[in-house]
């Protein structure tokens, strides 16, 4: 069988491409500047399979991350921009408000994003919050659990859109497209302190299961939801986009791609946009075996990751002279 790329012909037929990754297939494309979707529609062959199946996890097939470095992991940089809707900001002022201290940095800088984040076309806005996220290492597909490690003290989804980028030999960054994305943090972390911010995104994620090339980022409306034994125990209607963010997609890739080490010919990045709302925040507390459920309209199937607990025995990380 191998790795294959697959186009969804249907919301029940997969249709194989001949190459093995979205990777190859992009540097095809940059190659013989010809634009990704005509790349796609080049490789296709007569092989067919079942969506549903594979989805399901009933398959011989399994789904990957859509999008990731095949040959270097390492070469993959994941990463995010935060406090780019209201919702987010909202939670973060909640975490770490003080009763005599009036607006937190947290919110201090959702404001800046309104009033410099959308710059006219040509000009710089204002820098939103950035955070690494870790390697092509910690992206999870769909329906893999997505671990709370033991030195953790929670888990929480993060649903979003992430960018899908490659640089390009000349230095370039070009967006492959977007996908439906779990960002997944530690939210008990951050809210002991907002300087934990940083430890608290050093998590798996997930993406997928399916890489939407070139689709509208206007308003995109979804749904987030948790799950317990079979049930929906919460969930909530979301809205991503332009439309609803304090930063515009033009000034969020400016002030990622400006640092030159971000541009790199070869490398990958999935950076992440920003969450509209979080279970955290309203006082959900994710148990061992819950799934997670993200899902945007234009963005094909939804999301779905569980959450696994690693036992809470940390171990000291020794290190030796050599």
């Amino acid at each position: 069988m191998g790795r294959r790329v697959a186009l969804v012909a249907d919301n029940s037929t997969l249709r194989l491409l001949n190459a093995a990754s979205v990777y190859e297939l992009a540097q095809a494309a940059l190659s013989a500047g010809d634009s990704l979707v005509r790349t796609v529609l080049t490789d296709l062959s007569d092989e067919t399979v079942a969506y549903g199946a594979v989805y399901s996890g009933a398959s011989e097939w399994s789904i990957l991350p859509c999008f990731h470095h095949p040959e270097e992991p390492a070469r993959c940089l994941v990463s995010g921009t935060g406090l780019t809707h209201k919702g987010s900001a909202a939670d973060r002022q909640a975490m770490h408000v003080v009763a005599e201290a009036g607006l937190t940095d947290s919110m201090k800088m959702y404001r800046w994003g309104l009033e410099g984040g959308r710059p006219p076309a040509g000009e710089v806005g204002v820098a939103p919050e950035w955070f690494y996220k870790g390697r092509g290492t910690i992206l999870r597909a769909h329906g893999e659990p997505l671990v709370v490690p033991s030195f953790g003290e929670d888990g929480g989804e993060e649903a979003e859109i992430a960018g899908v980028y490659i640089i390009d030999q000349a230095g370039h960054p070009r967006r492959v497209g977007m996908t439906t994305a779990n960002e997944f943090s530690d939210h008990r972390l951050e809210r002991r302190n907002y300087l934990y911010l940083a430890p608290s995104k050093l998590r798996t994620c997930a993406i997928g299961p399916e890489l939407a090339i070139d689709p509208s980022f206007g308003s995109v409306r979804g749904v987030v939801a948790i799950e317990r034994a079979g049930e929906r125990i919460w969930s909530k209607e979301i809205a991503t986009g332009e439309e609803h963010m304090c930063h515009s997609l033009a000034n969020m890739e400016h002030h990622h791609f400006k640092y030159e080490d971000h541009r790199r010919p070869g490398d990958v990045h999935i950076h992440f946009f920003g969450a509209a709302a979080l279970s955290f925040g309203e006082g959900v507390q994710l148990e061992e075996g819950d799934v997670m459920m993200v899902a945007f309209e234009g963005f094909g199937r939804a999301l779905r990751n569980p959450i696994r607990m690693e036992p809470r025995e940390p171990k000291v990380i020794e290190v030796r002279p050599i």
